[in-house]
């Protein structure tokens, strides 16, 4: 089948054409990303495949459909740019990467977390101007503090995992709370009131949904122990951001690690080195000393991108030789 693989990077071509090579498929990559604009360039491709900031909304949908598109692609867990009723009323299917690799996001939740807490980054610079001074590098242990996890599904647990390796307490607040799921997972259930309440550090790992849009808004960081910690590897729009700054401000919130955010769109993912950065909210969070920024990096691992190009691929075949889709999306 003809792939159309939208907002595609060297590491996205490197990694598909890899996996490809078992399975036959054209692949024609495009830098633009998937939205109305762009939908033409899908013309004689009976496949597109989107990333997570691309937006596959009713208009482009039907633009897709008349252009021939049977089967969006996607190559991310999440799926909340996509019109899930219009596509199913044009008679394309959405499938989805849910489980790429658990494990490099859960890593990447200690990456940003340790270098908040530890200072590295500022250490790093400081060493490399030949300051070797440890003033305002005070952190302090994970080990013993509670660690509250916000979704328990695999990144969850992957996170909880690690967790439990620095020798942490940890809770987790999720729609699915059962003795035997906290048993495996080595967690204690609670409310989200109370996790906010009791944990010094805080990670999200829920999708966006209407429901959870903003989960993480002024009234709930003022229900957070004071001085918490806030990782966010998940989706940008489950805080709000202008909420978050007002906490940081006055110190509810002792740090944020953020890999996600939730206006990343056209930003996260390219090179705007050379040009003044037009979102001032972004602008503003990039300003404070406790604040960690990475640009939607997560899953970038050679694990996890060999992982979605096979499971993207195994999507396509199935669909090409009329199997059932492995990870469907449906409304």
């Amino acid at each position: 089948m003809r792939i159309a693989v939208f907002d595609s990077k060297k590491y996205d071509k490197a990694s598909l054409s890899q996996a490809n090579l078992l399975h036959g498929h054209e692949l024609v990559f495009f830098e633009d990303r998937l939205n109305i604009q762009t939908a033409a360039l899908a013309s004689g491709f009976e496949v597109v495949c989107p990333f997570v900031n691309d937006r596959v909304d009713a208009a482009t949908l039907e633009q897709l459909a008349k252009l021939g598109v049977k089967l969006v692609a996607l190559r991310c867990a999440g799926f909340n740019g996509v019109d899930l009723d219009a596509a199913a009323k044009r008679g394309i299917s959405v499938t989805r990467v849910p489980a790429y690799s658990p494990e490099a996001v859960a890593e990447h939740v200690f990456a940003l977390l340790l270098t908040l807490v530890r200072k590295t980054h500022r250490a790093y610079n400081r060493v490399r101007e030949g300051n070797f001074s440890l003033d305002g590098l005070v952190g302090f242990n994970l080990h013993g503090r509670t660690f509250g996890v916000i979704g328990a599904g695999k990144i969850g647990a992957a996170t909880m995992s690690i967790a439990h390796g620095f020798g942490c307490r940890v809770l987790a607040f999720d729609r699915n709370p059962t003795a035997e799921r906290a048993a495996e997972m080595g967690c204690e259930f609670v409310s989200l009131p109370e996790l906010l309440a009791q944990s010094d550090i805080i990670s999200l790992h829920t999708p966006l949904t209407p429901e959870t849009k903003h989960l993480i808004n002024a009234e709930t960081l003022a229900g957070m122990k004071h001085g918490a910690v806030v990782i966010n590897t998940s989706r940008g729009g489950l805080i709000d951001t202008s909420a978050l700054l007002d906490a940081l401000k006055s110190g509810q919130v002792g740090g944020v690690g953020l890999d996600v955010y939730e206006y990343e769109e056209g930003v996260f993912f390219e090179d705007l080195s050379g040009f003044a950065l037009e979102d001032d909210t972004l602008a503003r969070l990039t300003t404070f000393p406790n604040v960690m920024i990475t640009s939607h990096q997560g899953f970038l691992t050679t694990e996890a991108l060999e992982n979605i190009a096979e499971a993207v691929l195994d999507e396509v075949s199935a669909f090409a030789h009329g199997k059932p889709l492995i990870n469907p999306v449906t409304a």
